[in-house]
């Protein structure tokens, strides 16, 4: 592990600063619990000046809900204490399903919220009087010390989001270069989309949560919209490629060479974008004029219907990477606000649509619910003194990673580091503090473990342990005007919060045995029932976001292929299956206007909707039955019209043979010849 960089020091030093002058104000207006304050700064704080003010605003929209929600319920149900914990248990539950919902920083309002009334009403359950200025204390803390963060943050050499984000870009458009080059010159031409390649689809999914934060960012809000484009047409290219590949496959083991001038023109391509960001703009319409002239004009036969399709995607990809190139450099530049015109216009750039599985995502918010609920009878049968402490961190180690497939680990980790924050909370308090006697001697003192810990934030691989350390100690110290430590009580509260986060650990591992396997079948039958819906026509109204929701489950689905043997699942290409859903869209469009053609179409269509429906109904692979393919061979020797309409048919059947009979032999008659087919995959 390298050392920490200038930087690295800088963050730690402004996240104790912010702490200490949090610390502060709260014991110069004497608070109760200035502690809050502290943990408030340290669990905010990011080494970005952006995702401090983001974090900063949603805890402090989190906790003012679940403050208004103690003062509301605690009055109502406190005599009533089983109304009363399943009230903390469905309000927990019912916020962490909507946070699960929202795959962005923003969901932390709602599981902050969710867990919050449990922190801030349980422990007054025996004297409801105080719970307006239990509430009061703890929002005017929490607020306190996110205020010292983000003011911290943004005033104090604060760290923009821009040069991290042009920096992941330049990643991003590099592997997405190397990619391309791998296609371009053979190597990469493949039936299949490797699972490596595939894995671009979840890098630049992750760029939504940096992207969400640019209009907290004072230095990079402008380059917000670049940013939002530059996703757009990155995740586009993957799809393109993946069809690209596919068709310089076919092309290549038809038992003919490539023409010169094509395999010519795929050097030059691969060399202009194997240049990556550095790449010559000016060379797109030189380019572009001579993939045009490689058009196979009036032949009719089944490889100018392939080698027509693989131009237009070749055209629609060198377009897509001068957008690319320019947004990259934009955002570089820091020009978000400067004129910028796309190449690519000729379709629409995949809209941003999410995929949810609600089954399990109310699952996973189900089980915490109810471990609320058991962990509360436990504390009401055994009358324990420190039992919401207890029930408390039960509610935190469940909702913080019940949107894990696995949440185990985590919660054993978040345990451990429990103990040892436990452990240093003692060593300051009783043997360390009672030497202090001054608000300057107690900074020093603290400044050696704080420190250590915010540079620990600063890595990612420990960013959470160091948080998790620094606000229970903060929390366990306790810190007050005057100090005051009894032994008892503190290790009755350390193993309350112990044994709740034991309790969460042990819940968790009956209810959620299932794992990530699980989950990445949930996501195939998922998107097997949204393509049989589409081709059977009743998802027409959606169907723009089919192609978004597609490379979102792709996202989710990759990450668990990597570490899975399922034989299921090692067949799944998620790319193949976009490709499926823009040609089943495509003919949808295209059938009506295509004259008789139109009902061979449908039987296309009927064809698809029934495969994806067995797959579906099995649970399995189910390869593709012969009569796909003379439906699609009717097709294609069928359509004769040569419109714009027909022409985009006959490349959406085009794209359904080579994805569902790649090793087919080709169709014994093509009559339609499409001078300049559109895009379908």
């Amino acid at each position: 592990m390298s050392l920490p960089t200038w930087r690295d020091w800088l963050f730690s030093g402004k996240a104790f600063f912010a702490a200490m002058l949090a610390l502060y104000i709260a014991l110069a207006f004497d608070l109760p619990r200035t502690y809050w304050a502290v943990t408030a700064v340290y669990i905010v704080s990011s080494p970005l000046a952006g995702a401090t003010s983001s974090k900063a605003l949603y805890r402090a929209l989190g906790t003012v809900m679940g403050a208004v929600a103690a003062v509301v319920l605690v009055p109502l149900l406190i005599d009533a204490p089983e109304l009363l914990v399943l009230a903390v248990a469905l309000w927990t539950g019912g916020l962490l399903y909507i946070s699960l919902l929202d795959r962005t920083p923003r969901s932390y309002v709602f599981m902050l919220a969710g867990y919050s009334l449990a922190l801030i009403a349980l422990p007054d359950v025996g004297a409801p009087e105080s719970i307006f200025d239990t509430a009061l204390a703890r929002s005017e803390e929490i607020l306190l010390g996110i205020s010292c963060a983000a003011l911290v943050g943004t005033m104090v050499f604060p760290s923009s989001l821009g040069p991290s984000l042009s920096g992941r870009l330049a990643l991003l458009i590099e592997d997405a270069a190397s990619w391309a080059d791998e296609i371009l010159r053979g190597e990469g031409a493949l039936p299949a989309t490797p699972l490596r390649r595939q894995r671009l689809a979840t890098d630049i999914a992750g760029l939504d949560l940096v992207i969400s934060q640019l209009a907290y960012d004072v230095g990079a809000r402008d380059i917000a919209r670049h940013a939002r484009e530059l996703r757009g047409r990155l995740l586009m290219l993957l799809p393109l490629f993946s069809s690209l590949a596919d068709r310089l496959y076919a092309l290549k083991t038809s038992g003919r060479l490539l023409a010169p001038e094509l395999a010519a023109t795929l050097q030059e391509v691969a060399e202009w974008i194997g240049h990556g960001a550095r790449c010559d703009a000016g060379e797109g319409p030189r380019l572009l004029a001579r993939i045009q002239a490689l058009e196979p004009g009036g032949r009719t036969d089944w490889e100018a219907l392939v080698l027509s399709s693989g131009l237009e995607r070749l055209r629609d990809i060198v377009e897509l990477w001068q957008d690319c190139v320019s947004l990259q450099r934009l955002i570089a530049e820091g020009k978000g606000a400067s004129h910028w015109r796309p190449v690519f216009v000729s379709r629409r750039i995949l809209p941003l649509s999410r995929h949810h599985d609600h089954g399990l995502l109310l699952f996973s918010a189900a089980s915490v619910a109810l471990s609320v609920v058991a962990a509360s009878a436990v504390w009401i049968g055994t009358g324990w003194a420190s039992g919401a402490g207890f029930v408390m961190m039960a509610a935190v180690a469940g909702s913080f990673f019940a949107g894990l497939d696995q949440p185990v680990p985590k919660i054993r980790s978040m345990l451990v580091l429990t103990v040892v924050a436990i452990l240093i909370a003692a060593l300051y308090l009783f043997i360390i503090l009672p030497l202090v006697q001054s608000f300057e001697m107690l900074v020093l003192v603290l400044a050696p473990a704080f420190l250590a810990l915010g540079l620990m934030i600063t890595r990612p691989a420990l960013a959470m342990s160091g948080v998790l350390v620094a606000v229970n100690v903060a929390s366990f110290v306790a810190l007050q005007n005057r100090y005051s430590a009894e032994f008892a009580g503190f290790a009755n509260d350390g193993l309350a919060s112990a044994a709740g986060i034991g309790f969460a650990l042990a819940w968790a591992a009956i209810t959620r045995p299932f794992g990530s396997a699980w989950a990445a079948r949930r996501l195939v039958h998922a998107g097997w029932a949204d393509l049989a819906e589409t081709a059977a026509g009743e998802r027409r109204a959606d169907s723009d976001r089919l192609a978004g929701r597609s490379l979102d489950r792709l996202g989710q689905l990759v990450p668990r292929l990597g570490s899975l043997e399922d034989r299921v699942l090692a067949d799944v290409d998620g790319f193949a299956e976009v490709r499926v859903g823009f040609n089943v869209v495509e003919l949808q469009r295209t059938r009506a206007a295509i004259g008789p053609a139109g009902g061979l179409a449908d039987a296309v269509l009927d064809a698809v909707s029934g495969l994806y429906a067995a797959r579906q109904a099995r649970g399995t692979v189910v390869a593709p039955p012969e009569t796909l393919r003379i439906a699609i061979d009717r097709a294609l020797g069928g359509t004769l019209d040569t419109s714009p309409a027909g022409r985009r048919a006959i490349d959406a059947l085009v794209g359904l043979r080579r994805v569902f009979f790649p090793e087919a032999a080709p169709p014994l008659s093509t009559r339609a010849a499409p001078a300049l087919p559109l895009a379908a995959e």
